[in-house]
């Protein structure tokens, strides 16, 4: 009946809904029933609306039957998630499409952005709790600096916690005159290679500058990493350790072998090299770990893994060590460029003599990089259907074009092997071609998937003059070997 009452009550979506409009927050789902991820996503988001229900409005609209609303709101794709305040569209959600995942984020964009403290028992409230927090000071609550905190925390809300007071009592007690941020970070990773407590030594207060103060300060040299914030870590150079992380059962072991990484991390970062740490829980990201080939042994002694922005893969094989020696002699080769990368790869086949050439990581430059070559390229996973049902498609185009030397038809198991830079993968099958002379800039084929498709396209695409067998040189062929 609720989700009845959101569908008509959006059917007017042009303006505000009572629906919505009763509701500071709302998200919206725009699907299609014959969508398979929207179908995934359902149960998840029949749950989160269970659990958000009084807090947060979920609400979902059906694009088969209102397609002026969902062609007025930018909808191309589905599902596609949008936020509204007060009944008007604030933005795309982009979050985690899991009930966890969606209450967890709605929870923390419900409400203010920044809240008010205002007696020193709120403060303290506010700074036990396990994650970060951010505090603005401020003795004129209507000042131009207050403002800017305001928008800098409406601007990262969705990631930290803000908290705000004009308490002359707190303002004190904090060495704050008239006007100050300070970052707390959490307690239970309070060490003594770091500050628990950063103050904005800016002299304007304005609100990229107060998120880009955050954004420096907020982790420190090495943070617990959750997957509540692994996507605000990555995307850096950052080695990770991995072990029996646990605050909740075990802080003092967790702080044990964090202080051993802090110890060794900061001794490179005071010398100016630039890198980043966490420390991680090994059964959460277990994946992470064999995507480095460190599965197996003790979950109590850390191990290793650093991955570059680039996604360039390095794993510590030395077994981690008290003292942090053989931390330090990970990172010494890896900044003197000693190190080997990490290539997660299947075995190079012993023949490879068919249509189709078999890519694994290991042989992936030697083939696919082959400046002489045109590549035609089909990343699969072995349990896709689609990727079944284009095999022999595949290998017939690649029978085709046996006798063309200048072009190549590959495929490559992306769940079996590492795929390099720039080839990005996020779904199954995915194409790419790989020019001649040009292999920095692969084009991802987005064509139809006949291989007369294929033939067309690469006849437009290739660096020479496609050799293609034609059907009745092959009926000759096939006569002669029955004579």
């Amino acid at each position: 009946m609720l989700r009845l009452m959101f569908l008509a009550a959006l059917a007017g979506f042009s303006r505000a809904s009572d629906v919505i409009g009763d509701h500071s927050l709302a998200l919206v789902e725009f699907f299609a029933p014959w969508c398979g991820h929207c179908k995934r996503l359902a149960p998840e988001y029949e749950v989160a609306a269970t659990r958000l229900k009084g807090m947060v409005a979920l609400a979902k609209v059906d694009c088969t039957v209102n397609s002026n609303i969902c062609s007025k709101y930018g909808v191309s794709g589905y599902p596609t998630l949008k936020l509204f305040r007060d009944g008007e569209e604030s933005g795309p959600y982009d979050g985690p499409r899991t009930a966890d995942g969606i209450v967890s984020l709605l929870k923390k964009q419900a409400g203010p952005a920044s809240v008010e403290l205002k007696a020193e028992a709120d403060l303290l409230k506010f700074i036990e709790s396990p994650d970060a927090g951010v505090v603005g000071f401020f003795a004129d609550d209507k000042s131009t600096a207050h403002a800017e905190f305001q928008k800098a925390a409406n601007a990262l809300r969705d990631n930290y916690r803000f908290g705000h007071t004009n308490s002359e009592e707190l303002l004190k007690s904090n060495d704050v005159e008239a006007e100050g941020v300070v970052l707390f970070r959490p307690k239970r990773l309070s060490n003594k290679f770091e500050d628990s407590s950063v103050k904005y030594g800016g002299d304007e207060f304005t609100s990229n500058k107060i998120k880009k103060f955050i954004q420096d300060n907020i982790f420190g040299i090495c943070p617990h990493m959750t997957d509540d914030n692994k996507d605000q870590l990555r995307g850096k150079d950052l080695l990770v350790a991995y072990y029996d992380v646990d605050y909740e059962k075990n802080p003092k072991g967790s702080n044990y072998w964090r202080n051993r990484v802090m110890k060794v991390a900061k001794k490179f970062l005071d010398d100016g090299k630039k890198l980043n740490f966490a420390v991680a829980n090994r059964n959460t990201f277990n994946h992470e770990v064999s995507e480095f080939g460190l599965d197996g042994g003790s979950s109590e002694i850390p191990v290793v893994a650093l991955r570059t922005a680039k996604g360039d893969k390095y794993a510590m094989s030395e077994e981690f060590t008290r003292d942090g020696a053989a931390l330090e002699r990970f990172l010494d080769d890896y900044f003197d460029g000693k190190l080997k990368k990490y290539l997660k790869s299947e075995p190079i086949p012993e023949n490879n003599d068919g249509p189709v050439k078999v890519i694994v990581a290991e042989n992936f430059d030697s083939i696919v990089n082959d400046d002489s070559k045109d590549v035609l390229i089909e990343f699969y996973a072995p349990w896709c259907g689609h990727c079944k049902s284009l095999e022999p498609k595949f290998k017939e185009l690649g029978e085709k074009l046996a006798d063309d030397p200048n072009i190549v038809i590959a495929k490559m198991d992306a769940t079996a092997n590492d795929v390099p830079s720039p080839y990005e993968v996020s779904g199954f099958p995915t194409m790419y071609f790989a020019p001649a002379g040009s292999k920095t800039s692969p084009k991802k084929y987005e064509g139809g998937r006949e291989v007369s498709d294929f033939i067309n396209y690469l006849k437009r695409e290739a660096t020479n003059p496609l050799v293609v067998e034609e059907e009745e040189a092959k009926k000759k062929k096939k006569k002669k070997s029955e004579l």
